[in-house]
């Protein structure tokens, strides 16, 4: 039985999140069962950009902070990383909130720039990675991930968030590799697999609903969830916002790949009531992103039955941050005339559907809009 627990805290209270923390944990059977005095533990926070804790694009300090205090008390020596779509670790840590907090309890900065090769046997869709030295350099892996909404993948949990595990620009290949979401996600469940952390702990305190990983809206959940299984973990999330759990594929295809269960009589809720989280308006799309099974006819399906990225005009401040990020040669969005007070145009022959640029748009000026043949069809 993969084991779930899930502990109310009603808001970022350093005090309240310290005791949520501490007691979560302790249901899993304490800090001690994930590392010992003296290991080296990496906590992997979501810092996909630098923001602040409001709106809640990342991880909140707060959580990160309880967990690395009742670690550094257990006698582990601490650091933290991740790999941000823009920008560095440095400055992305400290616009978050993070690098405050690790100088004074002393934990110091991972190196997720340098750049290592790794194979993995048991590898399903990848066997070859190039992660950041980092996750190497430790004896135990952390990972913190937010709860958000996710327009590739459609939920973003414990299994995405060791996608910042690879260094810098890097992650931009495997989108040009692996533009389908399904095998993206089978991918993103070897490198969970091989990353392996040893506890998850999602923070859904303040969640984000809507246009997420970046651009969606602040939704109070009240709740902070602790699994080792990151299976059973996203999918009791799932579960809690009234979404199907197998139609988010890094939980389909982890459950595939023996990475964890998904079902309800294989896990055990522990903790607070489960009833009292439920969220059935929760902001997100419940039908499935992709037509899996037509691959021969791709560039057909995507530009007539796939949603695309469409930039809201009025939003836009032409910061160039899409283009910068688009991982297509050459670029599926850019200036149509080298004029670049205007907002920046889709070329949707070319463009894979990785939803990069609406997944960094600072403004939330990109939506995902479903074209009028799979609105005419049903999902």
């Amino acid at each position: 039985m993969a084991k779930v627990v899930l502990i109310r805290a009603e808001s970022y209270d350093v005090d309240e999140v310290r005791k949520a923390v501490s007691r979560g944990i302790d249901l899993l059977g304490g800090t001690g069962r994930f590392a010992g005095p003296g290991q080296k533990v990496l906590l992997k926070p979501n810092l996909l950009v630098g923001e602040v804790p409001d709106k809640c694009v990342t991880t909140h300090p707060a959580v990160f902070r309880a967990v690395a205090e009742l670690f550094i008390q257990s006698g582990a020596s601490l650091s933290f990383g991740d790999s941000p779509a823009i920008g560095s670790l440095t400055g992305a840590a400290k616009k978050a909130g993070f690098l405050q907090i690790a100088e004074k309890l002393g934990i110091s900065e991972a190196d997720f720039s340098t750049p290592i090769d790794v194979f993995y046997e048991k590898g399903v869709q990848n066997r070859k990675f190039v992660i950041a030295k980092a996750v190497r350099d430790n004896d135990a892996i952390i990972s913190l991930p937010k709860l958000k909404t996710h327009g590739f993948q459609k939920y973003t949990g414990c299994v995405k968030n060791q996608f910042g595990c690879i260094p810098g620009l890097r992650k931009a290949e495997y989108h040009v590799k692996l533009p389908n979401a399904d095998d993206f996600a089978k991918m993103l469940v070897d490198l969970n697999e091989l990353v392996k952390p040893v506890l998850y702990i999602i923070d859904g305190i303040m969640a984000m609903e809507g246009n997420g990983p970046r651009g969606g809206k602040p939704r109070k959940m009240g709740l902070l969830l602790f699994s080792e299984d990151p299976i059973a973990l996203d999918a009791t999330v799932c579960r809690l916002i009234d979404l199907d759990p197998e139609l988010v594929p890094t939980i389909h295809h982890g459950y595939q790949a023996g990475a964890g269960s998904f079902r309800k009589d294989e896990i055990e809720l522990a903790g607070d009531d489960f009833s009292e989280f439920c969220l059935p308006d929760f902001d997100i799309i419940r039908r499935p992103l992709d037509v899996y099974s037509l691959r021969g006819i791709r560039r057909f399906l995507n530009n007539g039955l796939v949603p695309k990225p469409v930039i809201v005009k009025e939003k836009c401040l032409s910061c160039g941050e899409c283009v910068a990020l688009c991982p297509t040669k050459p670029k599926s969005v850019n200036w149509e005339t080298g004029d670049r007070t205007v907002p920046p145009v889709h070329n949707y022959s070319t463009c894979i559907r990785c939803y990069c640029c609406q997944e960094i748009c600072s403004e939330g000026a990109i939506i995902l809009q479903t074209p009028l043949l799979r609105r005419l069809i049903g999902s």
